[in-house]
């Protein structure tokens, strides 16, 4: 089982908003985004218009949830949250779009989730702030106009590509979230360690640091682990040592990989050679879902290095092969 990407549980939820940050200044990293969001944001207010809508996408644990809340603050508006599974039918986009106020926000996270007949009628709420509802079927069937506040959404997804063409258009702006460097996983951490009370050095949030993905829900969920640990097999104190027996006892190497990465990698390697393979394929023999594979393992792997995505599928890298420790044939037969 993955320690840092299995979903969330309730717990995780409680303990990743505590450690969230409730300030625009105490967002860490990003700062590019940040800046081109806060002139949105002035910009808007000097016209007192609503902000135009914002369209947030990078891989899980980024930021963008945190990052859409204090999005709304920074407004001095409220923000209504909700998901594009959540909104299963039109009548829940309209229940919810009926009950904004003026300015307000609304946040839909996974908005590639939505599906075809909610889309439809988010197209006029976003353009022209009107709902077209249908009464009645068949030929006694008439369409009702209704006007609703101008409100700002902020939508945020891990798929990009799956949003349809006349949704991704009708957002005013588009932000890409990357991948953190590790001198903002290591703030964060300082930070988290701070609100959780913990006694940890310097050289202990290195390597935390380093295991992360750089990723801040997993340098927040790797930190909580080896808190549990340094608490049962030490006297709390969190130092290099016990970073690295922690992290080492739940599987997680010096790159930040789990047992998931490394089974994606050997399948690739011992039934396809290394590749290229295509994703069906890997997905049979890695035992993974492919969205699992294309959310969770491979944006991480390829960062590092280790995957290359060709027209003939994914290869495996000369360097995964290294990390491993596994000697590459072609490589080898290059050389004969």
């Amino acid at each position: 089982m993955s320690i840092v990407l299995d979903k969330k549980s309730k717990e995780d939820e409680i303990f990743d908003s505590t450690l969230r940050p409730q300030k625009w200044e105490e967002y860490i990293g990003q700062e590019k985004v940040k800046e081109n969001i806060r002139i949105i944001i002035s910009a808007a207010k000097k016209r007192k218009q609503p902000p135009d809508h914002l369209l947030l996408y990078g891989n899980s644990g980024l930021g963008k949830t945190t990052l859409a809340h204090l999005i709304a603050k920074e407004m001095g508006s409220p923000v209504r949250a909700t998901s594009g599974p959540g909104l299963e039918n039109a009548g829940d986009l309209v229940a919810i779009l009926t009950n904004l106020s003026d300015g307000e926000v609304l946040f839909i996270d996974e908005c590639h989730r939505l599906n075809k007949t909610v889309e439809e009628y988010l197209y006029p709420a976003m353009e022209d702030y009107k709902l077209n509802i249908i009464l009645g079927r068949g030929p006694m069937a008439r369409t009702m106009e209704l006007k609703i506040p101008h409100f700002t959404l902020i939508g945020a997804t891990t798929r990009p590509a799956l949003l349809s063409p006349p949704l991704r258009n009708r957002f005013g702006a588009t932000f890409q979230l990357n991948f953190y460097e590790q001198k903002d996983i290591e703030k964060i951490i300082e930070r988290s360690s701070v609100l959780l009370n913990l006694k940890i050095d310097k050289e202990a949030i290195k390597v935390i640091a380093q295991r992360s993905r750089f990723t801040p829900r997993v340098a927040n969920r790797l930190l909580k682990r080896v808190r549990d640990f340094a608490e049962v097999e030490g006297d709390g104190f969190i130092d290099k040592e016990t970073a690295e027996r922690s992290l080492d006892f739940l599987e997680v190497d010096e790159k930040g990989l789990e047992i998931g990465d490394r089974r994606l990698l050997k399948a690739a390697i011992e039934k396809f050679n290394g590749g290229p393979v295509g994703l069906q394929a890997l997905s049979a023999a890695a035992m993974e879902e492919e969205d699992s594979i294309l959310d969770m393992y491979e944006p991480y792997l390829m960062q590092l290095g280790f995957i290359e995505r060709t027209p003939r599928g994914r290869m495996i890298t000369e360097i995964a092969y290294q990390h491993l420790g596994i000697k590459n044939p072609k490589k080898q037969n290059n050389l004969l």
